[in-house]
């Protein structure tokens, strides 16, 4: 089978390390990759930007691709999944009309609420008067979203009002996420712990992957600016049985009877960021329509099923029977980044210590970075994510933090207390 996977960071070399161990698998061409993706067996990095959507539908078709996997978001807002569709090309990716849940907060609330799937309180505002009179009624803590994508950055959790107000100010008259922003989401705040639960979903049915959590803040203590993740594990053990068997019978079954009702053929993940609060109770953060960055890295660690199998019943819309195994083994992936993200990012700066993560027992999924001749240099924000699994999580993560200590260039900076959740409950055995 010749695969086509979309994208450049993380998330798709995670995707083509997974995709590339199945005996399934003849050809895995990735547009436009990254140097980790080339290292990948039976895989080609095609210069064609995730953008280019005729030259991706054209490369489709000339070279006979039987699936193509979108990996960012981006591109399905934009139609690419519908357009492969007509031109007989299997796609695991919802169409425009699906991906909407994540390329327009104000849509999804909207969704949500029509279908009665449990989320916070909110209002839309493209005003700048209204929204900060929206603020001054009902106070801090408040959530301020920008209503567009904004490659993870476009959510600001305010804990007091002025900060909430200048978060408005730089999203609707600041121009800061372009026309993201030009729209705003306030919503209540919702207190409690994140979960990130994704599925696969096609025909009216859902195929429900393993638990992950994601750190969104940049420092540790979860302090500092929101990020697109600086970390993650899998399982989440904040999602035990209980807490499982209410999001699946309360989020997502409601959530994929919603599309159905709405005359959605949605083919593909659905993302689903959830509170939990102390009394295990689950409301919905967001939607996304494709896999988490970085809860890729440590689900596909996991998964022990053929992922060309579950992606081709995805894009035939056939999940029925389909069942996915995973080891019992968490894992942990630790995000290494630039100095200045998420304000900023990294380039050309040489990278070292690649190898020696592995010896410690890693696998380390590029991002953001590029080649100079034969140097591996920086070239972007999140540069890395060093991964590993064990026996506990306490083991995965003295892996990944061995890991991630030989990894170096100027100014890398990384979380070294990703998992603590997690870690927190193993040691007081609750």
């Amino acid at each position: 089978m010749h695969i086509l996977l979309i994208g450049n960071g993380g998330r798709e070399h995670a995707l083509a390390w997974k995709l590339a161990r199945s005996p399934r698998l003849t050809r895995l061409s990735v547009a436009p990759g990254n140097p980790g993706t080339a290292l990948e067996p039976r895989t080609v990095n095609v210069p064609i930007g995730i953008g280019a959507l005729d030259e991706l539908v054209a490369f489709a078709t000339d070279e006979a691709v039987d699936l193509v996997v979108v990996g960012p978001e981006a591109p399905l807002v934009a139609g690419l999944a519908d357009r492969l569709r007509a031109a007989g090309i299997a796609c695991v990716g919802p169409g425009a009309d699906g991906a909407r849940l994540e390329g327009s907060k104000a849509f999804a609330k909207d969704f949500m609420h029509r279908h009665g799937i449990p989320t916070a309180a909110h209002a839309s505002f493209t005003d700048v008067v209204a929204a900060r009179a929206f603020i001054a009624a009902h106070g801090a803590p408040i959530v301020v979203k920008a209503d567009g994508l904004a490659a993870g950055k476009g959510v600001v959790v305010a804990h007091d009002v002025a900060r909430a107000n200048a978060a408005v100010e730089d999203m609707l008259a600041g121009n800061r996420f372009g026309e993201a922003g030009h729209r705003v989401v306030i919503e209540s705040f919702l207190a409690g712990e994140e979960a990130s639960f994704i599925a696969l979903v096609a025909g009216g049915l859902a195929l429900p992957f393993a638990t992950s959590q994601d750190h969104k803040a940049r420092d540790e203590c979860d302090a500092g600016p929101n990020t697109g993740g600086m970390g993650a594990y899998s399982p989440a053990p904040v999602v035990d049985d209980a807490v499982l068997a209410h999001v699946v019978a309360d989020i997502l079954a409601p959530s994929v009877a919603g599309l159905v009702a709405d005359g959605v053929d949605y083919r593909g993940f659905l993302y689903i960021g959830l509170m939990i609060d102390s009394g295990g109770r689950a409301r919905v953060i967001e939607y996304n329509v494709r896999l988490g960055d970085p809860e890729t890295q440590p689900l596909l660690m996991r998964l022990d099923s053929d992922l060309v199998d579950l992606l081709a019943a995805t894009a035939g819309g056939a999940l029925e029977g389909v069942e996915a195994a995973w080891s019992p083994e968490p894992a942990i992936g630790v995000v290494i980044a630039a100095g200045d993200y998420p304000d900023g990012g990294s380039r050309g700066a040489p990278i070292s210590g690649l190898d020696a993560a592995r010896g410690a027992g890693c696998t380390v999924f590029h991002a953001g970075t590029a080649r100079q001749g034969d140097t591996l240099v920086t070239n972007g924000g999140r540069v890395l994510c060093v991964t590993a699994t064990g026996a506990d999580l306490a083991a995965a993560k003295a892996l990944t933090d061995a890991g991630a200590a030989a990894v170096h260039w100027d100014g890398a900076r990384y979380r070294r207390d990703i998992g603590h959740r997690a870690l927190a409950r193993e040691r007081s055995g609750s």
